[in-house]
C-alpha cells in the first residue's frame, strides 16, 4: 500500500476512534433509529471479510447486524479493510464509516473486540499486541468456549497454496473476482429496483463450480490438521467466503463466511453452541413475512 493510500485509510480511521478522555465526538453517541426488536444476546461473534473499500462490501447488512447483536467478545478474523483495493484507488462510502463507528463503540461499551489482520489487511499485521480505540490488534488466538473447548482463530490465508506459493497469481485471481463481484453489484441495484432482496451472484456460482468446491474441501482439510497439530479442539478462520461447520475427526472446522458474498457470522451461545447465522436470510425472511402481513 502507497504511503498516500495509507495516510488516507490511517486518517480515517483515527477520525472514527472515540476520544480517550470521557467527552465522546458526537458522531460516537448520535441518536440512532428506534428498534422495538430484542438484541440476540450471545456469547461470541466471529466475522470476516468485510472488505471495507470495496464496491462489493455490504456494510449496510453489516451495520443492521451489529446493531442487533450483543455480546462479550467479538472476532474480527480478518481482511476487514482492503488494502489491495484501497491502493488502486480510494472508495470509502459513509456506510463504511458506519461500520467502523459501530465496532468502536461496542468496544467502547464493554464488548471485547480483537482483531486479527489477514491479507488484504497484511498492513495491520505491524500492530499485533497494540489496542486501538478499545480495539486488540492480535496475529492469531485462542479461544476457550463456554463448554471448555480451545478454539484456534486465524484468518486462514497462511493455509491458501495460491497465496503462499504464487502471490502474483492470488492478484491475477482477485482481478477475475473483482469482475464477478462488480456482476453481482449490478444485479443487485437492479433487484432493488423492484424491491427485491439482496442476492448474490458469487456466492451462487462458487458452490456450483466443480473446483472451487474441491479447493474448498482441500483447504478445510488443511486448517483442519494444522489444528490438530496445534493441540485444540477446533480452529476458526474465514478467507474463503465460505461458511461452514464441519467435523474432521476429533476437530470441529467453523468458517465464519463474509460480508461480500453470503453476509454471514459465526456465533456462541451462552453455553457454548456454536452457529451460523446467514444474515442476508433473515432479512430476506423478514421481508417476505412483512409483504405477506401487508398483502
Amino acid at each position: 500500500m502507497d504511503n498516500m493510500t495509507t495516510a488516507k485509510l490511517s486518517d480515517n480511521l483515527l477520525s472514527e476512534r472515540p476520544a480517550a478522555s470521557g467527552n465522546l465526538p458526537t458522531w460516537f453517541e448520535k441518536p440512532e433509529p428506534r428498534s422495538f426488536q430484542p438484541k440476540m444476546r450471545l456469547r461470541t461473534v466471529w466475522i470476516s471479510d468485510v472488505h471495507l473499500g470495496t464496491a462489493g462490501c455490504q456494510a449496510g447488512l453489516l451495520s443492521d447486524f451489529l446493531h442487533s447483536v450483543e455480546c462479550e467478545t467479538l472476532y474480527l478474523v480478518g481482511d476487514i479493510v482492503d488494502g489491495w483495493r484501497l491502493r488502486k484507488g480510494w472508495y470509502w462510502p459513509d456506510q463504511h464509516n458506519e461500520v467502523i463507528r459501530r465496532l468502536l463503540k461496542m468496544a467502547h461499551r464493554g464488548t471485547r473486540v480483537i482483531y486479527i489482520p489477514g491479507n488484504h489487511d497484511e498492513m495491520f499485521r505491524d500492530y499485533a499486541g497494540l489496542t486501538f480505540g478499545g480495539i486488540e490488534v492480535q496475529l492469531e488466538a485462542i479461544h476457550t468456549t463456554a463448554d471448555g473447548r480451545a478454539l484456534l482463530i486465524t484468518h486462514g490465508d497462511a493455509f491458501d497454496g495460491i497465496v503462499l506459493y504464487a502471490r502474483w497469481l492470488a492478484f491475477l485471481g482477485d482481478q477475475a473476482y473483482t469482475l464477478l463481484l462488480k456482476a453481482n453489484v449490478i444485479l443487485n441495484a437492479v433487484r432493488r429496483r423492484f424491491n427485491l432482496p439482496y442476492w448474490s451472484l458469487s456466492s451462487y456460482l462458487k458452490k456450483r463450480v466443480k473446483n472451487a468446491v474441491q479447493y474448498v474441501g482441500q483447504y478445510e482439510e488443511v486448517v483442519a490438521r494444522e489444528a490438530s497439530m496445534r493441540g485444540v479442539q477446533g480452529v476458526v478462520c474465514g478467507h474463503i467466503h465460505c461458511a461452514e461447520i464441519r467435523q474432521f475427526g476429533d476437530i470441529t472446522y467453523y468458517n465464519d463466511g463474509d460480508w461480500v458474498e453470503s453476509c454471514t457470522a459465526l456465533t456462541e451461545a451462552k453455553d457454548g453452541t456454536m452457529s451460523i447465522i446467514d444474515w442476508a436470510a433473515h432479512v430476506r425472511a423478514k421481508s417476505a413475512k412483512s409483504a405477506m402481513a401487508t398483502a
